[in-house]
């Protein structure tokens, strides 16, 4: 996208999306989010289920609702449109069917797990939808229920001895502190405070090219101020950042370890239920380990809130339980 200003003191927006030439005057100098949605508002109005396929009609779902999409989201969407047979791609808006959907979706089953074909469905669905597309959502494979591995305190201690030392025993041991992946990838020395309090307000996360972008958390309950444990607080210090170097590294990591200990391989998001779970034996509220955790809803929890407690006494004891794990 340019934004250039002509000779008048007006100011045009020309934007190329699959070879075609979008443009827009405006008489002052739009921001980089006003340009983008002007033009995703263009392809919409010049667009209409006689001339539009499937694919294009995809590409400018997500160009209008890039402002409110996160970067993972529509890195997620546009494999769903690589992944769109060329066939059904090809079809105009108005020429799809139940029947074609449906066979779309039976394709994309094979060799695809019962969650992944329903958010390629799903993803279909809300396109033709917001064309005004009359189309009945497909069948999809009925969602396998498998009993998630949650390791043992014991084998978290191993795992983390195993790793003692690196930047790697950092990462885990925040992940026993509830942080997400985006979360602890975002972190920087500035959001660790002299009394070792945690700010927790950011994600980074890869885009649909493979670039890294930092974004808000993932709900404003999220956003959270924990407190860590005074050694895991000189690690960070000492080593001079929370993490440096590949995001995809942890994960490989971890299975290596896990390989290498003969421990049942498990996430990394597995450390936010394994922390919740410990946190819940010893007593802590739904409410509680919800606040330290980031959770919009206390779902996640089976027990009912019994009680509460000063929050700022909550953290100074999560810090302490949570530190005995690896003492």
């Amino acid at each position: 996208m340019t934004i250039e200003r002509l000779p008048s003191g007006n100011y045009r927006i020309v934007q190329m999306v699959d070879g075609k030439r979008y443009r827009f005057t405006l008489d002052h100098k739009p921001s980089k989010i006003e340009a983008m949605k002007i033009i995703s508002e263009m392809m919409v109005k010049t667009s209409s289920p006689t001339n539009m396929t499937v694919v294009d009609a995809c590409k400018a779902y997500i160009a209008s609702k890039t402002n409110v999409l996160s970067p993972s989201t529509i890195r997620m969407y546009n494999g769903v449109i690589r992944a769109i047979s060329s066939d059904f791609g090809a079809l105009y808006l108005n020429d799809v069917t139940n029947a074609r959907f449906q066979a779309e979706v039976n394709a994309y089953s094979k060799g695809h797990q019962s969650k992944t074909v329903s958010n390629f469905a799903r993803f279909i669905g809300a396109v033709l939808s917001f064309y005004d597309i009359e189309i009945k959502q497909p069948k999809v494979p009925q969602t396998v229920k498998k009993e998630k591995y949650i390791p043992t305190l014991e084998e978290v201690k191993r795992i983390i001895a195993e790793v003692s030392g690196t930047k790697y025993e950092v990462f885990y041991r925040l992940a026993m502190y509830g942080l997400r992946r985006s979360e602890t990838f975002a972190l920087t020395l500035s959001d660790l405070s002299d009394d070792n309090n945690l700010t927790i307000n950011k994600a980074l996360v890869l885009n649909d090219k493979r670039e890294k972008v930092l974004k808000t958390t993932k709900t404003t309950d999220s956003s959270r101020t924990i407190k860590i444990d005074d050694n895991l607080a000189d690690m960070i210090r000492e080593q001079g950042f929370v993490w440096q170097g590949s995001m995809d590294m942890p994960y490989i990591r971890l299975c290596q370890v896990q390989d290498k200990l003969g421990i049942r391989h498990f996430p990394l998001h597995t450390f936010r239920h394994l922390m919740a779970s410990f946190l819940h034996d010893e007593g802590y509220t739904n409410k509680q380990i919800q606040a330290i955790g980031g959770w919009k809803t206390d779902n996640i929890m089976k027990t009912v809130y019994q009680h509460a407690m000063n929050m700022e006494e909550v953290k100074e004891s999560v810090s302490a339980d949570i530190s005995s794990i690896f003492v």
